[in-house]
């Protein structure tokens, strides 16, 4: 075929266990793969629960040794996943892994096995331009993700998040290879999260569904060899499915997540919109909000929100990247209007507002604000400790994120981010 336009897409994603008491079958599908030795890797607080000792009690009853790893940190860094590599390499081999947690917890046994399986440093294997985008030379090992904050969608996804230290800012790998084998999502494992956790990991899912949604179209980009072909392909036909799901199940059931967390309905939609948003992002790709999200949260200074350890500063990453996303889709609503509006009726179908601006390009922007305020994240990226005066230092942070802002519908430029982040300061 003769033509400069690409004509194809890709979608890919795990195999899938969901429901309540799912964990209690990790066991079982451990067992069907030629495993003698697993390491379990989750953190500290997740293995006080002692949900990884349940896990190590299943395998033992198939004749698995396993070890636990708790080591993980809250938002990995590349220092963190150094570490949890080491002891890997020291304590292995290993057959295979499980991880146990939020979104770090699965990126962190995505580097490890990688650099276990494939060998090399990190610095490899990180997406240009910060690392050399070194693409894993073989299948790596059998790695079950277990999920227990609704959020990230890690566990569908091919890709992981971690901060440079020494560069200030996020990067990623990203290959489909990293994909979890299983993903085992009991919703039950999300009861006791904190409010406050819960809002800001559910927002990571709506920014994932909505920037999938209204990411580039896929035959809009430049023909592809196969060998180049990337994770993110742009919105098609599959990921546009995820993701208005995704929307649909955000709308009937985050706010209840958060201010009940006990029912256990509203859990386990909201660990489904994750798992959807992640099979919607995880193939077409995110953009701006996200790309945003990665210097917001490299160069955090003081900030320590509740519900999370507060050693250290820290704004998690669903916040980070829902505080400049409602400008940021005032900014693309022009390229792609019916798809933004489509997605501002979803995800406000069951809670609708006698306010509802007048004007297009405001709707998406107002059910973004409405849900935030009611959920309690933050007033822009001011009430997370930034003014004005650190702009210049938050746009080349996002402006390395080409990987992202290349899926944008409107791309854009550093005057661009410069005022988003400016509009940013307040939300409302």
């Amino acid at each position: 075929m003769s033509t400069t336009e690409e004509t194809i897409f890709t979608w890919g994603a795990p195999p899938l266990k969901f429901g309540a008491g799912a964990l209690d079958e990790i066991g079982f599908e451990l067992s069907q793969y030629d495993l003698s030795r697993v390491l379990i890797i989750t953190d500290a607080t997740i293995n006080g629960a002692g949900i990884p000792q349940r896990i190590q009690d299943q395998l033992a009853r198939h004749r698995i040794h396993s070890q636990v790893f708790d080591g993980v940190h809250v938002e990995p860094t590349d220092d963190s996943l150094n570490q949890a590599t080491a002891y890997a390499r020291e304590h292995g081999p290993w057959d295979g892994f499980v991880a146990v947690g939020g979104g770090s917890a699965i990126d962190t046994a995505k580097a490890v096995n990688l650099l276990t399986s494939d060998g090399g440093e990190l610095g490899d294997y990180l997406n240009k331009p910060v690392g050399n985008a070194k693409a894993p030379s073989h299948r790596l090992k059998p790695l079950v993700a277990v999920p227990t904050t609704a959020g990230t969608g890690s566990e569908s996804t091919a890709m992981c998040v971690l901060d440079v230290l020494s560069m200030k800012v996020k990067t990623g790998i990203s290959h489909w290879r990293l994909r979890p084998t299983l993903a085992v999502i009991d919703p039950l494992l999300t009861l006791t999260l904190p409010p406050e956790v819960t809002a800001a990991a559910g927002m990571d899912i709506v920014c994932h569904a909505l920037e999938s949604y209204t990411a580039r179209w896929y035959a809009t980009f430049d023909r592809k060899q196969p060998e180049q072909r990337v994770t993110y392909c742009g919105a098609n036909p599959v990921s546009d499915l995820w993701c208005e799901k995704a929307l649909t199940l955000i709308a009937g059931s985050f706010r209840q997540a958060v201010h009940e967390g006990a029912d256990v309905r509203a859990r386990s939609d909201m660990m489904l919109a994750a798992t959807f948003a992640g099979m919607g992002f995880g193939n077409s790709g995110v953009h701006i909000p996200h790309a945003n999200a990665y210097p917001i949260a490299g160069m955090v200074k003081d900030f320590r929100p509740s519900g999370y350890p507060q050693d250290e500063p820290l704004v998690p990453h669903g916040m980070a990247v829902s505080l400049t996303a409602p400008e940021a889709f005032r900014f693309t609503f022009d390229s792609a209007p019916d798809r933004h509006l489509r997605a501002a009726q979803w995800l406000s179908a069951s809670t609708p507002r006698a306010d509802r601006p007048d004007q297009p390009d405001e709707r998406l922007p107002a059910v973004l604000v409405d849900l935030m305020r009611d959920i309690g994240i933050p007033n822009g990226i001011g009430a997370v400790g930034y003014t004005e005066a650190d702009i210049p230092a938050l746009v080349p942070g996002t402006m390395k994120q080409q990987r992202l802002l290349s899926t944008c519908s409107r791309t854009p430029d550093e005057d661009d981010i410069a005022a988003i982040f400016a509009r940013s300061i307040q939300n409302w």
